[in-house]
């Protein structure tokens, strides 16, 4: 018999995405403050080595932080707030090839900013060489679009998003195409996108 206060699979999911993303924040954190510590101590300060170091700790943690949003559990009536969202998209963007321009004012439901985020790594996988990436609300919709001198489209890739799973298996890269629709679903709202060589769309 079937014990009913299992969660459902997509909610076992995410319960581990947010249970690993919890324990690898704090050693993450450790390590950037140790790297902190070695460039205040004799002979540290300007080293490129820590440099390295220090950056590649920080887009690790500004990932994620993202990640943990993204793949993780998000309760009904959890919230961010705008400045935390903005937080974390300049985090993402820095040092990367893409820009992130939100146009979405006040506090917003975190199981919204989950499919914001799901669409975002759509975009990221779409925009390879960079863009820019505006996020806007109006109403209760949300309305993103990429924009870049050069796309890579995927049709039947972007197809899953309609909710089929034609085509060839999903890659561990690719596992938000098959999340975002059943977000989307979940949120009672319809997902349309539409991309072609120099723009991509996603609205629900």
């Amino acid at each position: 018999m079937a014990d009913d206060s299992l969660p459902a699979a997509a909610d076992l999911a995410a319960l581990v995405g947010s249970r690993l993303c919890h324990d690898l924040i704090s050693p993450l954190g450790a390590i950037g403050n140790g790297v902190e510590l070695l460039g205040l101590s004799v002979g540290g300060a300007g080293s490129p080595e820590l440099a390295l170091i220090g950056d590649s700790v920080a887009h690790a943690n500004a990932r994620l932080k993202f990640f943990r949003v993204a793949f993780g559990q998000a309760g009904g009536e959890q919230r961010l707030g705008q400045p935390e969202i903005a937080t974390l998209l300049a985090d993402l963007a820095r040092g990367g090839r893409l820009e992130f321009h939100l146009q979405a004012v006040g506090d917003q439901s975190r199981r919204e900013v989950k499919a914001v985020f799901l669409s975002l790594l759509c975009f990221e996988s779409a925009l390879p060489w960079g863009g820019k990436i505006t996020i806007a609300r109006s109403g209760e919709a949300w309305a993103l679009q990429g924009q870049a001198q050069r796309i890579k489209p995927e049709p039947a890739l972007w197809a899953r998003l309609d909710g089929g799973a034609a085509g060839a298996p999903l890659t561990p890269a690719q596992v938000q195409f098959a999340l975002l629709p059943r977000e989307v679903t979940r949120l009672g709202r319809t997902l349309a996108w539409e991309i072609d060589d120099t723009c991509a769309t996603i609205t629900f």
